[in-house]
């Protein structure tokens, strides 16, 4: 679908004036950015010491973004659009920035960035300065959602952004280096999930500006036919608006960008009235022009602009070599901002008309600001769902299964601002109950045999698709501008979104921190759960609970980590997940059936304390134990009472203290977490000086990290895994990475004083019992019945 606008001449001669000064002032303020600490209006001469001593910033894609979002002001004010843009090159915020300065709203945050000379000056300075901003779209850029610095994740946000948000058109511009990545490529196919009746629409606008740092860029290098089909096969409708002479450029955009706006609303208008949501081509732009649109065009010989070395500081010395600040200043000064800005440094009142008001504004939409529309869940009372729990540990059920009907009532409550994303994982994952509410969305193609259990619908809300990248993106996305979510994944591929993770926890640290003008949004919470310990099938690839690692290394302002033991828990810790804000949540919970320990009300208790002595499971009888037996998650809580069970028998008399984690940052001092524990409560828990056997899901290393400072860390034996798996049984993985609950009791044994010596044919007695499970396992394929439905007793297995 060639560009069928470009004869069209939508601006009068004035309007393309106007325009095309405002497109100049956004340029010189991107320029001015990267090099000016003085002198900021250039109303004198450009002097060496006018330029910042470090010269840092990136100007390749900052014409095209200005460009385009000239343009949007122009249909904002023209149609009344609700838009909010998303600014994909990689370091491209001078852009962003610029048009936000000239709208007025990033004074009105930042009154010291004021519009005039003094705030102009300030605006320069703090740009890629210590103690400013950065070069991409940091949280203190009004009007953002989406942290640049990050490549691969503009229309995944975009899209999350637009949904459940009809009347909102997300403009998404896509940096043709960013275009490259695996997240950005398969993050095209989300058009297959945005339903013209109940979301809204997203523009994506690919900037093919032809080079990345240092080489050129693949879409910029094939021939257009071939990059027209390329999104013909995604499902869009390409526009190209392509060239380098700005009055022709300007006309271009103008008309497709109105062509493409009016194409949206038409699609909207048309499925609103008639009740159908069948899949639309929705349209989107490929803006070819050159890197570094408008800036040098030669530096020492060499080609600059519509060139790799645009990227990012065009000119390196001007502040050391004369020609090139004559160059710097020759380049700035063309753009006119003498007549851009009246005598006190404010834009010129012809050109601040151009602008949107008020919250119309691209940088002062309140969508961007996502807390400031967020509307609190219609919670249901998770205390209906629990399991009924009269013996602790003498039945199994599926934590999951049962969260999965609760999940399913806060969906029900909340049809229009709760999503549950997952890749293609919800029915594995036990969450099936979830489709009574809601099926999975899909506006592709449907065949007759998909009604037999396929749960697919347009007006579906539970978001599968095998892309992890795109799945996080989406719920980031949602949740920033006001929405909420849960998104459940296999533990083993949750790592997918490990650097996501990590940008959208920053993102929150500095908002919650520094940003009281962003409102708090809601929490992204992740479901891990097909875990490390319960992977027959998949084996040794299959086996890594190392996302817990990546979690703790982010501050502790944002986030948490929970582990509930068993299904009346995990009510307990979603219910308070969901309500959250500000955090990222995990919570480490598995789908197949588990033993139940605590009653509903004990549950609760036990949550809200996040860890807690389990006086049914220990002997100590509340005096100083011989031994404290800890631990987190399922698996492990299950084999630590089984220890305990054997021990009880073996040794009537020893006194142990069974302590069960649930939050796992309360291991840490409260003087370095907010949830951690003071010391004088964790010794009241784990004592000052008797050994315990800590039991953990994942790596044992963390628990040591996390507790390192605590006064009776010497004594503390973690058990966790220690990466060792095959296709083995859950009782065979569990030994050979010694969190079974014979090498369990084994330890207690040696670690005790008084049970040295007396312990030794109990000792030969476990060992025999793991040789004799393992010869099992391995010639039945399952683990011996005993094992299999193992419930606590109380009373112990004697050798």
């Amino acid at each position: 679908m060639a560009d069928t606008r470009g004869s069209e001449s939508p601006l009068s001669a004035d309007a393309l004036r106007k325009m095309d000064r405002y497109w100049h002032a956004c340029n010189y303020l991107a320029a001015g950015m990267i090099y000016l600490r003085e002198n900021p209006l250039l109303r004198e001469p450009l002097k060496p010491g006018h330029i910042k001593n470090r010269l840092l910033g990136h100007w390749g894609s900052d014409a095209g973004q200005s460009f385009v979002l000239v343009h949007l002001n122009r249909l904002i004010k023209k149609l009344n659009l609700d838009v909010i843009y998303i600014a994909g090159p990689g370091h491209g915020a001078p852009a962003t920035l610029a048009s936000c300065y000239l709208e007025g709203h990033y004074s009105e945050i930042y009154p010291d960035r004021s519009e005039d000379e003094a705030g102009m000056r300030q605006f320069f300075r703090q740009f890629s300065f210590p103690g400013g901003i950065g070069s991409h779209c940091t949280p203190e850029t009004p009007g953002s959602i989406h942290e640049g610095g990050e490549l691969g994740y503009s229309l995944s946000h975009g899209y999350g952004a637009a949904f459940d948000n009809p009347d909102l058109i997300v403009a998404v511009v896509v940096g043709d280096g960013e275009a490259e990545t695996g997240p950005l490529a398969t993050s095209w196919h989300s058009n297959k999930f945005l339903n013209p009746i109940r979301d809204g629409a997203v523009l994506p606008i690919l900037h093919l500006n032809g080079y990345k740092i240092a080489n050129p860029t693949i879409l910029a290098r094939i021939p257009h036919e071939e990059l027209e089909a390329l999104f013909i096969g995604y499902g869009h409708r390409p526009y190209f608006v392509e060239g380098d002479d700005p009055a022709q450029m300007h006309q271009k955009m103008a008309a497709t960008m109105e062509h493409c706006i009016e194409e949206i609303r038409a699609i909207q208008q048309h499925a609103r009235s008639t009740g159908s949501a069948r899949r639309p081509r929705w349209p989107m732009i490929v803006l070819r022009s050159p890197k570094g649109w408008t800036g040098p065009r030669e530096v020492d010989g060499h080609k600059v602009e519509g060139s790799w070395r645009a990227h990012q500081v065009p000119v390196l010395d001007p502040a050391t070599n004369e020609t090139s600040l004559k160059l710097v200043e020759s380049w700035m000064r063309r753009y006119r901002p003498e007549e851009l800005f009246d005598e006190s440094g404010r834009l010129v009142a012809e050109l601040r008309e151009l602008a949107p008001t008020g919250t119309r504004r691209i940088s002062a939409n309140p969508h961007a600001n996502g807390g400031l529309l967020c509307r609190a869940l219609d919670m249901p009372s998770f205390r209906e769902y629990g399991v009924d729990v009269t013996t602790p540990a003498s039945r199994y059920v599926s934590p999951t299964d049962v969260l999965g009907k609760f999940l399913c009532e806060v969906m029900r409550r909340n049809m229009s601002n709760f999503r549950v994303f997952g890749p293609d994982e919800t029915s594995s994952n036990k969450l099936t109950a979830i489709y009574e509410a809601s099926q999975k969305t899909w506006l592709a193609e449907t065949i007759a045999d998909d009604a037999d259990g396929g749960e697919l619908s347009v007006d579906g809300r539970v978001m599968e698709m095998l892309s992890e990248h795109t799945l996080e993106g989406w719920f980031e996305g949602y949740v920033l501008t006001g929405r909420h979510g849960l998104f459940a994944t296999y533990e083993a591929f949750v790592h997918v979104i490990d650097s996501m993770f990590n940008q959208h926890a920053k993102w929150l640290e500095k908002a919650k921190r520094e940003l009281r003008w962003r409102q708090p949004v809601p929490s992204i919470n992740l479901l891990i759960t097909s875990l490390v310990w319960r992977q027959d099938h998949n084996g040794f690839t299959h086996q890594d609970p190392g996302f817990l690692d990546v979690v703790t290394n982010k501050s502790p302002d944002v986030v948490r980590i929970y582990l509930p033991p068993d299904a009346n828990c995990l009510l307990s810790v979603a219910d308070h997940c969901l309500r959250s804000r500000d955090y990222v949540n995990v919570i480490v919970a598995d789908k197949q059936p588990h033993l139940q320990y605590l009653d509903m009300d004990a549950a609760v208790t036990h949550c809200t304390k996040g860890i807690g002595i389990w006086e049914w499971a220990s002997t100590d009888q509340h005096a100083d134990p011989d031994v404290v037996m800890a631990c987190a998650g399922d698996i492990p809580t299950m084999e630590s009472l089984a220890a305990v069970e054997i021990l009880k028998a073996q040794f009537p008399d020893l006194k142990i203290r069974f302590v069960n984690v649930v939050d796992l940052f309360r291991l840490m001092p409260d003087t370095e977490h907010p949830h951690g524990l003071s010391d004088r409560d964790f010794d009241s828990i784990f004592t000052a000086d008797k050994p315990v056997i800590f039991n953990f899901h994942s790596y044992s290393s963390l628990v040591h990290k996390l507790s390192y400072k605590r006064n009776n860390h010497d004594n503390m034996h973690v058990h966790g895994y220690r990466e060792k798996g095959n296709i083995n049984t859950p009782l065979e993985l569990a030994i050979i990475n010694e969190v079974d609950r014979f090498s369990l009791a084994i330890d207690v044994i040696d670690r005790v004083p008084r049970l040295r010596g007396v312990g030794d044919h109990a000792k030969e007695w476990l060992r025999g019992q793991i040789i004799e499970h393992l010869a099992y396992a391995h010639a039945e394929g399952i683990d011996r019945e005993e094992i299999r439905n193992w419930t606590w007793a109380g009373e112990g297995t004697r050798a």
